[in-house]
């Protein structure tokens, strides 16, 4: 598919008896930031790592750029940011770039990545000396050096600060800018919700849903509040709209939906105001939001720890 920055149909991946990839099959576009989302253990980065070549498939197949992921060819044309490692622990971090950006013929300059991540004051300092948050960012930096077609990014903000977790937000949206495909994986729903076009959540090594931000969290908004935990909302239900939703989830944080037609409007709010004030509790932390992206994933993989 000449519109596909990655394509991927029917891959498999095992690991002895265990199978870490069960038939996956995604397209990440050109031009567009595709995240990847799954709990520990879905397989995000068994097929990343495969995409990078790194690995190979037990199954399926794999185009990357139109080519097979193990072609030489692609090393100047895609940028592979690892979840960990990659760069040798006694080099400084301006030399490395600077090595790494001897690879390509057009890269970006070292020194003006380097003030661009708040790296220039470690430019001299070993990578082994680095924090984990300075370390992810000298690896974000030579994943984009080269001016890539392509960019994987696996975890790219893990361990970053507020403001290094922002910087990276920034680049990735340049990239996006410049035409660059980008495809992620992330734990942070809030980042994939803010930069990615498109969305895979996997499980079990399989999609399990898959589209744009908006379209997979929907247009419906919904009444949040904190309380005690276990108030009886099936007596709340009585009093709201046919087609109302309620539940706790997790303990002490209410969600309150109203009927597809009708939303949450003056009505629905004032009742469950009132009803709070008859049980003797304080709706705190009251607000009308849209679901979020965290709430369709613990909806399609669960809240149990893996």
């Amino acid at each position: 598919m000449e519109s596909a920055a990655v394509e991927i149909d029917g891959l498999v991946k095992r690991y002895g008896r265990t199978t870490a990839i069960d038939g996956l099959t995604l397209t990440a576009r050109r031009g567009e930031v595709t995240a990847i989302l799954g709990p520990n253990g879905a397989g995000k980065t068994s097929t990343i790592e495969i995409c990078e070549g790194f690995r190979q498939a037990d199954g399926g197949v794999v185009r990357v750029l139109g080519l097979d992921p193990a072609r030489p060819e692609l090393r100047a044309r895609v940028g592979v940011m690892l979840q960990a490692g990659g760069v040798p622990p006694a080099a400084r971090a301006g030399e490395w770039l600077r090595l790494v950006s001897r690879f390509y013929a057009r890269p970006l300059d070292p020194a003006a990545l380097l003030d661009r991540l708040g790296l220039t004051g470690h430019a001299r300092t070993p990578y082994r000396r680095l924090s984990g948050g300075q370390q992810q960012r000298i690896s974000l930096a030579a994943a984009v050096i080269g001016r890539p077609e392509l960019v994987f990014l696996d975890e790219p903000s893990a361990g970053l600060d507020p403001q290094a977790r922002h910087a990276c937000w920034d680049l990735v949206g340049d990239l996006r800018r410049a035409g660059v495909s980008v495809v992620l994986t992330t734990h942070h729903m809030d980042e994939a919700e803010k930069l990615a076009d498109h969305v895979v959540i996997i499980d079990r090594g399989r999609v399990v849903a898959e589209g744009s931000p908006a379209t997979l969290t929907g247009a419906e908004r919904q009444l949040r509040f904190r309380a005690r935990p276990g108030l009886n909302l099936d007596e709340l239900l009585t009093g709201l709209p046919d087609g109302s939703a309620a539940k706790e989830s997790p303990a002490g944080h209410y969600i309150i939906e109203g009927p597809a037609s009708a939303g949450v409007g003056p009505e629905l709010l004032a009742t469950v105001t009132a009803w709070c004030a008859a049980e003797g509790v304080t709706a705190d932390d009251l607000s009308i939001e849209r679901r979020t992206l965290e709430d369709v994933f613990l909806e399609l993989t669960g809240r149990e720890l893996r």
